[in-house]
């Protein structure tokens, strides 16, 4: 029997209607059934809520909110070890919520490594962190599923040693060759023996840069640091502004704290029943109250985790 991921989309914020929130919500459902498990064999379902108290135990949530800044933007891990999603409401919210679906989905507790061969001169082989939206996450390489603006994710012969004819290095075909880094993105390695993360990255200039990050530590996950230390770029790429590309400045002394942070309380959710008949809305209908409880209580903690993270990202 296959297992079935779970994830909830919510959206606490009043510049997101529920007609909208259930637009993307199946937009990002096709994308995961129709697009992603044909490559990295995934199943997943994605169910839209409109609380937080209506999410039912099991579920991964993506939470989109007007006050999430790109230091606290991104996939982050709860206080039983399960990954959940903040994402900024933003005319491209749709964009950000599947690039943070389909790595939670691939890469859910950030740090998962596939052995190949670096694209930087004289390293050899190194171990690259599976992002799969990063190397192609501009606007520009993006898709649409239902109508809506999704994100480009590459397949596993990413990593493949050699380029070949007819192979899929992503989903649109944007990128041709393995390792490959398009304009707007990058891609995160770690060299065994100096224990040092790179990058190569192209943000900026006709061509992709390295840098060498030094070594990371694995509180907190690897990716948070990697999104930490990449923010100003990342967010910059995702279209949310100068004034959150200014202040992501400051993003990367905070890679460390955040990472700490987001380890504090948090919440799984879901229930594949449609947003009216959630526990809230459901009409002629009984659901069991140590369930309900349950997600409210799942609810409060998850809150009391955005508070801390939002008060160290000021």
């Amino acid at each position: 029997m296959r297992f079935v991921q779970q994830v909830a989309l919510v959206a606490e914020t009043e510049s997101i209607s529920f007609s909208e929130l259930t637009r993307v919500s199946a937009a990002l459902q096709k994308q995961a059934s129709r697009d992603l498990e044909r490559y990295w064999d995934i199943t997943a379902t994605v169910d839209p809520f409109v609380s937080l108290d209506d999410v039912p135990p099991g579920y991964w949530p993506i939470i989109v909110r007007d006050d999430i800044p790109y230091e606290a933007a991104g996939i982050h891990i709860d206080k039983d070890g399960q990954p959940l999603s903040l994402v900024t409401a933003s005319d491209e919210w749709s964009l950000t919520a599947s690039h943070e679906l389909l790595e939670m989905l691939v890469d859910p507790f950030g740090n998962r490594l596939i052995a190949g061969v670096s694209p930087m001169p004289g390293q050899g082989r190194v171990e690259f962190l599976v992002e799969v939206s990063d190397p192609s996450e501009d606007v520009a390489f993006s898709y649409h599923a239902n109508g809506v603006r999704v994100s480009d994710f590459y397949t596993p012969r990413y990593f493949d040693p050699v380029a070949a004819q007819g192979v899929q290095y992503s989903f649109t075909g944007a990128i041709k060759q393995p390792r490959e880094v398009l304009k707007g993105g990058y891609l995160s390695w770690h060299e065994p023996v100096s224990d040092h993360w790179f990058q190569m990255t192209w943000f900026t200039g006709n061509k992709p840069t390295f840098r060498d990050l030094g070594p990371l530590t694995a509180r907190g996950g690897i990716r948070a640091q990697i999104d930490a230390l990449t923010s100003k770029h990342k967010m910059k790429v995702m279209g949310l502004g100068k004034k959150e590309a200014r202040k992501a400045e400051k993003s990367v002394a905070m890679a460390g704290v955040l990472a700490s942070v987001t380890t504090a309380p948090g919440t799984r959710s879901g229930s594949r029943a449609s947003l009216m008949e959630s526990p809230r809305a459901a009409s002629g209908q009984r659901f069991s109250v140590d369930v309900y409880r349950t997600s409210e209580a799942k609810a409060s903690a998850l809150r009391k985790q955005i508070k801390a993270v939002l008060r160290k990202a000021k």
